[in-house]
């Protein structure tokens, strides 16, 4: 029959749910320490419980060797030859135990020590067991018990054992009450120095796809398939679904009859917003649809190794996009597993003109090109670090007079020496324009023109000299007739063809009859 010592240990092992040799081992290793403290000795102390009794005996034990030499430390060991004097069946290797008393001189100290041992054992045992069964179980949803409130984290009663959950690992919206059933999961299983090992939570978005699975047939016989869930406890959670029978809905089954569905896990998650959105394999696709409520106008991936995206929104549309403290982009992220810029159409506007004309050529102009300033200026000028003319216009009056050594008057100077530089570019501008115009002008053909002329443009012009000349002789008869008219009508008559000789007499001849 098993004594009341041991009795009283096996009830405490089924209690904590450990093994009862652990507890035995333990009050052995007391009752050594509390010996070895009583008799002031570095010896090999041993104790054995003994069941039937339960009297723990304590000994010290030592190891027989073959020789005096091989003894190294008296305490330890003992010659085969002194050690047969004791005990005539030991042999070399074996041990030598001397009983220690233990009855009526371990006091209410060493009763103390023993006591503290025994604790720390059974804790340790019990830590581990806990570890043991639930190392295994991380990520399960169990159900638990609010047990008692430590400052900000709850501890809850998992059946055998505790859990912690920390402030982190809970909903802004929640607040528990003492002996309330909730649905927590295991977060994680650390062998603490103290306290519950077992970390709970109800932040991880595995409780929603465990709250989904639950309320949702469809998502619980696999119809429905959720590929992806991002989640910021107590605020919003996004989560990505997609249907592998082309006559379910996926959204529709998640939300439910009037939306049924959703808003009774939305009740379990005290009102957390839940955004329901069907999966795509298509990044582009998948994210327009993760940015909703937003509208996108245009997705571009920037690099598909890296899994970048460029999102462009309409103005009005931005901040919706980005959400609240930019919450809406970083699960839309988290979602697709990609980095996603967002930027409005006026944003993205700015961008292509800048790189427009980081694309032009710059030209820089040096203040010394600009007469009219003057070697002290300039020098003032680069001190200020304005070295190019080009800087020194785009510079206002306030900022020029801010420069040391500069004021009212000299910013007329420095803007009418600008303004004439200006204006002599300009001027050089047009004065090279104008020399283009005349170079082509001078380039034409002129003289295939005038060759091209048919003949009876060179005859129209005869007729008109030869009325010229008959005018000239019947209005001066007087006048001694000048021989260079006719001889440069006859000049020009020559080399014509006969045709174009007679007919300017002809119409000499009509017209003074006509002005008879």
């Amino acid at each position: 029959m098993a004594s009341e010592l041991y009795n009283t240990i096996d009830a405490l092992s089924r209690e904590k749910g450990i093994d009862p040799q652990i507890v035995v081992s333990a009050v052995e290793d007391a009752i050594v320490m509390a010996t070895r403290k009583y008799y002031k000795t570095q010896e090999n102390l041993r104790a054995e419980l003994d069941k039937e009794t339960g009297k723990i005996n304590a000994y010290a034990v030592k190891t027989v060797v073959e020789t005096p030499e091989q003894v190294e430390d008296p305490l330890l060991q003992i010659t085969l030859e002194d050690a047969r004097k004791i005990d005539p069946n030991l042999e070399v290797g074996g041990e030598l135990r001397t009983p220690k008393v233990t009855e009526g001189i371990l006091g209410r100290i060493a009763a103390q020590l023993a006591k503290q041992v025994i604790f720390h054992k059974v804790r340790e045992a019990e830590r581990d067991t806990v570890y043991n069964e639930y190392i295994g179980r991380v990520g399960e949803v169990v159900n638990a018990t609010v047990k008692r409130v430590e400052g900000p984290d709850v501890i809850f009663d998992i059946g055998k054992a505790e859990a912690r959950m920390p402030r982190k690992e809970q909903s802004r919206l929640e607040s528990f009450a003492i002996g309330e059933r909730v649905r927590v999961v295991i977060a994680r299983v650390e062998k603490a120095s103290k306290g519950p090992g077992v970390v709970a939570s109800r932040a991880v978005p595995d409780l929603v796809q465990h709250l989904f699975q639950t309320e949702v047939p469809e998502i619980y016989d696999g119809t429905v398939v959720i590929r992806a869930i991002a989640r910021e406890a107590g605020e919003r959670t996004k989560i990505a679904v997609m249907s592998k029978d082309k006559d379910v809905d996926a959204v529709g089954a998640c939300v439910g009859m009037k939306g049924m569905r959703v808003q009774s896990i939305i009740r379990e998650l005290h009102g957390e917003k839940i955004d329901i959105i069907e999966y795509h394999e298509d990044a582009v696709t998948f994210a327009e649809k993760a940015l909703q409520p937003a509208k996108v106008s245009k997705v571009t991936v920037v690099d598909s190794a890296g899994k970048h995206l460029e999102v462009v929104v309409d103005d009005s549309q931005l901040s919706l996009a980005i959400g609240k403290k930019g919450q809406n982009v970083r699960l839309a992220a988290k979602l697709l597993g990609w980095k996603i810029d967002i930027k409005s159409e006026e944003e993205k506007r700015q961008e292509v003109e800048q790189q427009m004309a980081d694309m032009l050529p710059q030209f820089v102009t040096p203040l010394e090109k600009v007469t009219g300033l003057g070697e002290g200026l300039v020098e003032k000028l680069g001190a200020a670090g304005v070295t190019t003319v080009e800087a020194l216009a785009d510079m206002t009056p306030e900022q020029l007079e801010a420069i040391e050594g500069i004021g009212p008057k000299t910013v007329e100077k420095i803007s009418l020496a600008v303004n004439n530089y200006f204006a002599s570019l300009e001027a050089g501008a047009a004065v090279e324009g104008a020399a283009e115009g005349e170079v082509a002008v001078e380039g034409e053909p002129v003289v295939a023109e005038s060759a091209e002329a048919g003949p009876d443009d060179i005859t129209a012009e005869i007729p008109v000299a030869a009325e010229e000349v008959q005018a000239t002789e019947e209005t001066a008869p007087t006048e001694e007739p000048s021989a260079e008219p006719p001889a440069v009508a006859a000049e020009e008559n020559e080399g014509q063809p006969e045709e174009s000789k007679e007919r300017p007499a002809s119409e000499a001849e009509s017209a003074s009859k006509t002005r008879e």
